[in-house]
């Protein structure tokens, strides 16, 4: 292998560049989102509902926009020129943000509309910039090739390095200064990380043989069909269906289904376009058998996911909320803030996704590796396991009473291992998985999955049982037949939940390594 595209581990030089441009980007983000609520409340003086109502919308966008930025790498732009845009988009998205925070005590109108476009900015340069970094690193090795798998792990972590460090930096900045200062933080780190990739990606983003990764499709999904009239045919047939079930999909989610579950419209919008977009991808008719058959192993996990990721999610809800009523989080004498909670997780990613690169490596070499829809399958045993020991921690307490800090470190370790089994593993399988003329789109339909479970986190982290101020009494909610009226019931929900999706999954092993390794006859 060429020594100038690969370094001393093994890995090309290439899996590096494109670790600091999402290390960047990913502090740009959580920067921005570190202190977007306390903004949207304390200086633009929103309502509390109002501005988390903006908040869930606005995450839930971030991770729907990926399926169109996806569509239009793979059969217009590529990928370069889509994270390029992106990145550029995303930066304008910070200094309008900036500039909103300048304005809002001399024009707050103004500010308000500096800030809205800011979060549209930033929602659709993150469409274009977010399927694309991650398919280009599968991009770097030949097929099936077994450091793949190890080689997200690492790339994995530079997404947690930009996420630890960002809210000491910009909510530094935002809290202690003004916000204006920790908008241009996350704006100059975006601005850092697109100079980073233009600068080096002709040099570093080429293959083992040196052929350039990333460049603008050399064949269209038209193109494919052109010389076949009656599967061109099918393929406009198939999109006019596709658009008419999204529309069906919505009006009846819009009309029956948001009224019982307070969904607002944008979330309509995320569960109408599923469904409709993934049976859209596999009816291509260019697919063979065998991309079928493997196009469906992405969805069946996707699907498992987004029971992961809907209560991997609850850090930032329930589980916040049991950090401050709940634990002593006194520290000889010091009382540790809530929030601090939040940095243990990207804090041993950081420490223990090399771990895990280096042991997918070496099993990886004695043909010991588990399949992806099993370590999957671990991951979601562990976060099972994460919330037992929450739940075992807080049975029997009283709403009065605190518990040590120890169960939730725990919690969140365990959370982490599992995270490391599943998330990075999910985007190398995805990346492998996918023809390459799909690879960004499947990617976006993999960010879905993503969003729908986000959606559904917010749904879960209601049914957190909560003590009236007033009467003192603990006010129960209910699940399904189940009624839960302690910390103990809510974590066991979660128990049951991922532990199933996990057994079932661990069932399921087999039968989709069948169908990753099909081939067409």
């Amino acid at each position: 292998m060429n020594s100038e595209v690969t370094n001393s581990t093994g890995h090309p030089k290439g899996l590096y560049l494109l670790f600091f441009t999402e290390m960047w980007e990913r502090f740009s983000y959580y920067g921005m989102r570190a202190i977007l609520m306390l903004y949207m409340t304390k200086a633009l003086l929103y309502d509390k509902n109002f501005a988390s109502g903006i908040y869930g919308n606005y995450t839930g966008l971030v991770y729907l926009t990926p399926l169109i930025g996806g569509y239009i790498s793979d059969r217009y732009w590529g990928n370069r020129k889509s994270i390029i845009v992106g990145g550029i988009v995303m930066a304008i998205g910070q200094f309008l943000l900036f500039l909103s925070a300048s304005v809002r005590e001399s024009n707050w109108t103004l500010a308000g509309t500096f800030f809205f476009m800011g979060l549209l900015a930033l929602v659709v340069g993150n469409g274009f910039f977010k399927p694309n970094i991650s398919t280009m690193v599968n991009q770097l090795y030949p097929p099936n090739d077994k450091r793949i798998d190890a080689a997200f792990s690492i790339f994995y972590m530079g997404i947690n390095l930009g996420a630890f460090f960002s809210p000491l930096v910009c909510g530094t900045l935002g809290e202690k200064y003004d916000y204006k200062w920790g908008f241009l933080a996350a704006c100059i780190g975006m601005i850092f990380g697109l100079i980073l990739f233009i600068l080096f990606k002709d040099k570093y983003l080429i293959t083992s043989t040196g052929e350039p990764v990333g460049g603008k499709p050399t064949r269209k999904i038209d193109e494919l069909v052109e010389n076949t009239p009656q599967a061109k045919q099918e393929f406009d047939v198939r999109r006019i269906l596709t658009w008419g079930i999204i529309a069906v999909a919505m009006l009846f989610l819009f009309y029956f289904v948001v009224p019982f579950t307070q969904y607002d419209f944008v979330s309509t919008i995320i569960f109408g376009v599923s469904i409709p977009a993934a049976g859209f991808i596999i009816t291509d008719p260019t697919l063979t058998k065998a991309e079928k058959s493997r196009i469906t192993v992405i969805y069946i996990i996707a699907f498992f996911v987004i029971f992961f990721w809907a209560a991997f999610e609850q850090a930032g809800a329930s589980l916040t909320l049991f950090a401050d009523k709940q634990t002593d989080r006194f520290i000889f004498g010091w009382e540790m803030p809530a929030s601090y909670f939040q940095s243990i997780n990207p804090l041993a990613i950081i420490i223990f996704a090399p771990l895990f690169a280096v042991l997918w490596t070496k099993l990886g070499q004695k043909n010991m590796e588990p399949p992806s829809p099993m370590k999957q399958a671990i991951g979601l045993f562990l976060l099972s396991i994460g919330y037992l020991v929450i739940a075992l921690g807080v049975k029997g307490v009283t709403p009065e009473q605190k518990v040590s800090m120890f169960w939730l470190f725990s919690m969140y370790i365990l959370h982490t291992l599992g995270e490391l089994c599943l998330s990075p593993i999910g985007l190398s399988m995805v990346a492998k998985l996918s023809p390459a003329r799909l690879a960004s789109l499947l990617m976006g339909v993999w960010f879905l999955s993503t969003a729908m479970a986000n959606n559904f986190a917010g749904m879960l982290s209601k049914l957190y049982p909560v003590q009236n101020p007033e009467t003192g009494v603990v006010e129960s909610t209910h699940f399904l037949f189940f009624e839960i009226s302690n910390a103990y019931e809510f974590f066991m929900l979660f128990v049951v939940m991922s532990g199933v999706a996990s057994i079932i999954l661990f069932l399921l092993n087999k039968k989709l390594v069948q169908m990753m390794e099909a081939k067409d006859e």
